[in-house]
């Protein structure tokens, strides 16, 4: 068996060949630079056994490191790293063939650098990510080279004595190293199999915590607005009909001869007049959230998104105080959704967006806000000119619970409930900015075509 075991998905395996590509490039360079190190240092051997072949012997060491040197060059570029296996199996026979120079030019079979052989059979096995049959090819070419040398130094095929006893210890070599591989390899397939199932294993721990963060942050706003519900479903009984009854009262007074004689009192009764407007419009506003459509129902219902704007306008009037908000919308603002959600991803952005310019000192603080249709879909896009979203920031506002604020004015959910909301009418909701200049949400809604209305 020379590789991973055969029920292993495709998927699973090509990653791990990925993985074993780049771990055999690291050792692979590794083992090359110790491979000159030890060659050069056999200098001091050729100098203790043969004096006289220390100079060819120096020589001949000399360029074996440099065409190793050679070959990690090579492995630095694209095609050798891609063929890292070669290159290893060729720089690892390189002091194999020079051994058995060696062996051949001074004693043959008798020559002690019979174990310069063994240590490369060995080395491949431990050191390096080898397979099995790269092992036993990389033993048999040892051997094969080492019967070579011993007979070119006896002049006849070599039998028996030092060469039977080298052969047997070769072989030994060679079958130990092969086994060596093959549970190396089982080894370095089992850590990398736990290690994808423990990435596995985290990546679905992350999304389970995200859905149950968002899931937390959905009932937290169900619970806002339910409990808004409540609140205005109160105010519709018991604001309606006080202002209704001032506002009587102020069309009377101002039918008064004495109030048309008198240009303060009319000036009066006008501004009055407008402030229970307001009220009107704001108690308006709420029957939204108190008549809000129970199930599913609700988010395919029409509604005018140039009123949603309006009410959320009004609904945050006294956050965007001196900030100037610019409408750019086109006449037919028709859109299916629940408008009471809408309300509530439009109130979210405009008073981030206050907020930040508020927080930035922004100079001629303005909100623009576009609508545009684009197919059936209306996008809307609400661009602000505050100090931006850091570039660190931009890729998690949509995160739960990920806020910028100061501890107690936020959960860091508003952004992650909006996108929720969004994507639940089938658009997304995306961020853009300029740390410094402006910030920029767009999102979609689907829009009522003609046929439709």
């Amino acid at each position: 068996m020379t590789g991973p075991a055969p029920y292993v998905n495709l998927h699973l395996h090509s990653a791990y060949e990925s993985d074993l590509r780049a771990y055999r490039l690291r050792f692979s360079r590794g083992g090359a630079w110790t491979a000159i190190g030890l060659v050069l240092l056999g200098i001091g051997l050729d100098f203790s056994l043969y004096p006289d072949h220390l100079w060819e012997f120096t020589l001949a060491r000399v360029l074996v490191s440099l065409a190793i040197l050679g070959i990690i060059g090579l492995m630095r570029q694209p095609w050798g790293a891609r063929h890292v296996e070669a290159m290893s199996f060729t720089w690892l026979m390189l002091p194999q063939v020079m051994i058995a120079w060696m062996i051949a030019v001074t004693e043959g079979a008798s020559s002690i650098y019979y174990a310069g052989l063994n240590l490369g059979v060995f080395a491949s096995a431990i050191a390096f990510a080898f397979r099995m049959w790269q092992n036993l090819t990389l033993g048999l070419l040892t051997y094969l080279l080492y019967a070579a040398a011993c007979w070119v130094y006896d002049g006849q095929a070599p039998v028996g004595g030092a060469f039977a006893v080298n052969s047997l210890l070769l072989a030994f070599s060679a079958i130990a190293s092969a086994v060596c591989t093959y549970y190396n390899e089982q080894a370095r397939f089992n850590l990398f199999q736990l290690k994808a199932e423990l990435a596995d294993k985290n990546a679905q721990l992350e999304a389970n915590n995200r859905s149950l963060a968002e899931i937390k942050g959905q009932m937290l706003q169900q619970e806002k607005m339910a409990a808004l519900g409540t609140l205005a479903a109160g105010l519709l009984h018991e604001v309606n009909n006080p202002v209704n009854f001032c506002m009587m009262a102020i069309d009377i007074a101002m039918e008064e001869p004495g109030a048309k004689s008198s240009e303060v009192l009319l000036e009066c009764l006008t501004d009055a007049k407008s402030g229970m407007q307001r009220v009107q419009y704001i108690v308006s506003d709420l029957k939204t959230f108190a008549y809000r459509k129970s199930g599913s129902d609700h988010e395919s219902a029409q509604f005018l998104f140039e009123r949603a704007l309006e009410s959320s306008v009004r609904l945050v009037g006294h956050e965007i105080k001196g900030i100037k908000v610019n409408r750019h919308l086109q006449p037919d603002t028709l859109v299916r959704g629940d408008e009471a959600a809408i309300i509530g991803v439009l109130i979210n952005l405009l008073s981030n967006a206050a907020l930040a310019m508020r927080k930035g000192a922004t100079q001629g603080p303005s909100i623009d806000i576009y609508a545009e249709a684009r197919g059936d879909r209306l996008q809307i896009t609400v661009r602000d000119n505050g100090p931006g979203i850091a570039p660190e920031n931009i890729g998690r506002v949509f995160e739960p619970f990920f806020t910028t604020r100061e501890v107690g004015q936020g959960l860091g959910l508003g952004l992650s409930i909006c996108y929720s909301v969004i994507q639940r009418h089938g658009g997304l909701l995306a961020a853009e900015s300029v740390p410094g200049e402006w910030t920029r949400f767009t999102f979609d809604l689907p829009r009522v075509t003609g046929g439709e209305k």
